[in-house]
């Protein structure tokens, strides 16, 4: 297998939404944008699939070293591999992909955020930086394209985190800061112990609200001359805010359910957004 077909088979048996905003590129930007994607896949398996935290610890530590490999020497991994010619030919920074790892590190060194702000800080290594990398393979002419690319990359892992809550919860992790649980009444062991309230349902309006602000930030900061370009980070938008808008219409019980669009349904708003921009 090559290390192209790898990243492919990767992507593919994910499920992702990211999977269906990839299908209308052009080859060299699709095979870019997928090995990327199988990186963060493979970073992010490393924490939610190991069962001992010394061995991911390890494991990550590797992968940071396989990143350095991808620039400098003869990396093992098939998805390093992979990367080797992308890098080089989107000029993509080595430090960004450094800042995954450390993102993902993150999650074996807390389970809870004190407020937003420390929140932003994982949001935006293990999001927001692949906004930025992303924003360079599908390429740009205004620089303003990446504050768009970071704002996105944080809107997805919001609604990521709003999305997850309970399957986050049954790993023992709580990313909605803990100053705005407090704010609505709402105690860690209700996150833990799938309880919902009246409390509980403010909390998570106000956080699907302050995702949305962030995507039609991201969007108004999107210059006009790269939107062409940028169109496969609309179509992951227009299928995570469909999802938003899914987890409000079924009463956001996001304690006992995870939410998803059909796959027909986000292939037609992939379809949509591409011919709309």
């Amino acid at each position: 297998m090559t290390p192209d077909q790898y990243c492919k088979d990767k992507a593919a048996q994910s499920g992702s939404s990211f999977y269906y905003s990839f299908m209308f590129l052009p080859p060299d930007k699709r095979r870019a944008i997928t090995a990327l994607y199988a990186f963060c896949r493979e970073v992010d398996d490393v924490v939610d699939e190991s069962s001992d935290e010394n061995v991911a610890r390890t494991t990550l530590a590797w992968w940071h070293t396989e990143v350095t490999a991808i620039y400098t020497g003869t990396p093992q991994h098939p998805v390093a591999r992979a990367l080797i010619p992308v890098v080089k030919q989107y000029n993509l920074p080595q430090e960004h992909f450094h800042e995954i790892i450390d993102g993902m590190e993150m999650d074996l060194q807390q389970h809870q955020y004190v407020d937003f702000k420390a929140l932003q800080q994982y949001c935006y290594r293990v999001a927001s930086v692949v906004g930025l990398l992303a924003a360079e393979i599908f390429g740009y002419t205004d620089r303003n394209t990446l504050k768009y690319a970071h704002d996105l990359g944080l809107a997805f892992q919001l609604t990521n985190i709003i999305r997850d809550v309970g399957e986050d919860a049954r790993r023992g992790r709580i990313y909605l800061p803990l100053g705005e649980l407090a704010l609505f009444g709402v105690h860690t062991n209700d996150i833990l112990d799938n309880k919902e309230s009246e409390g509980f349902q403010k909390l998570m309006q106000f956080q699907i609200d302050r995702a949305q602000r962030y995507y039609q930030r991201a969007i108004e900061q999107l210059p006009a001359t790269d939107r062409k370009a940028q169109r496969t980070g609309l179509i992951m938008a227009a299928i995570y805010r469909a999802t938003l808008e899914e987890i409000v219409a079924s009463g956001c019980h996001v304690l006992k359910e995870r939410v998803s669009l059909t796959p027909l349904r986000k292939l037609w708003l992939a379809w949509k957004t591409w011919v709309k921009n």
